[in-house]
């Protein structure tokens, strides 16, 4: 869900006055943005990339995926009621990954002065728990080869490739950590949908059938071929260009190096 229909009922100058409040910051590829001990003020939202929100496992587990926040997403927890928290789970820049840091103060206040905002972010909060829901649900429930092929559409969406599929630097392991399975079960099951003609690789990344098409993100008959693209934003209407010209890095923002 993009971040503008929050704040589109915030006049003008008061948007303006909330973007210079905002920090923009670059992660390099497997870099932790955020630890599980750590405190923190900032909402994290977004700009480009993917992030996963890991919990520590047992020690035969490992860490484990419990979610994504991809691109134009962002990460709440605790923040629109505390000023500080800490998250209790790791966020880490599945890819190189650029995030808007907003503080919680600000996003607070806004809640405050307009209740348009808050049941934005209430709607949010329901959104991502059905998600975590249905993600608990087909881990117990489902087989890992349809399981996995669940996993690969929702890359797509996720972390889309060049000319379709999802990004190849997302690893096996990475899926593993998200789908409950042994890197080893991963490993053999997409071998097998390689295959069988089911999963396909190339330099710019691994492609799937229409027919894996279902999951938490976009919902499609079987067999239908792509996901129907958003309609045009009526005039006078708020679109995703908004949020792009809305959160655009204020001149003072530095990159975070390393």
């Amino acid at each position: 869900m993009y971040l503008h229909p929050l704040i589109a009922s915030v006049p003008q100058e008061e948007r303006a006055a909330f973007v210079q409040r905002i920090e923009l910051r670059s992660y390099r590829r497997n870099e932790v943005v955020l630890g599980a001990d750590d405190w923190t003020d900032r909402v994290y939202c977004v700009a480009t990339g993917l992030l996963r929100v890991v919990v520590q496992g047992s020690e035969d587990s490992g860490d484990v995926t419990t979610d994504f926040i991809r691109q134009d997403d962002f990460f709440l927890n605790a923040a629109p009621i505390e000023e500080r928290y800490q998250p209790g789970a790791m966020l880490i820049a599945a890819l190189p990954t650029s995030l808007y840091l907003v503080p919680t103060l600000e996003l607070r206040a806004l809640c405050e002065r307009y209740p348009a905002v808050t049941m934005g972010l209430l709607e949010i909060v329901m959104k991502r728990t059905t998600v975590l829901r249905r993600q608990i649900r087909q881990i117990s429930s489902a087989s890992s080869e349809r399981l996995i092929s669940r996993i690969l559409h929702e890359l797509t969406v996720l972390a889309p490739g060049t000319g379709g599929g999802y990004d190849k630097r997302i690893t096996q392991s990475v899926i593993a950590s998200y789908s409950g399975l042994s890197r080893m079960q991963v490993n053999k099951t997409m071998r097998d949908l390689e295959r069988r003609g089911l999963v396909r690789r190339d330099e710019h990344g691994v492609y799937v059938p229409p027919h894996f098409a279902s999951s938490d993100f976009q919902e499609l008959a079987p067999g239908e071929a792509s996901p129907p693209s958003p309609p045009a934003d009526p005039p006078g209407e708020v679109g995703p260009s908004f949020f792009s010209e809305l959160f655009e890095a204020p001149k003072s923002s530095k990159p975070r190096k390393g």
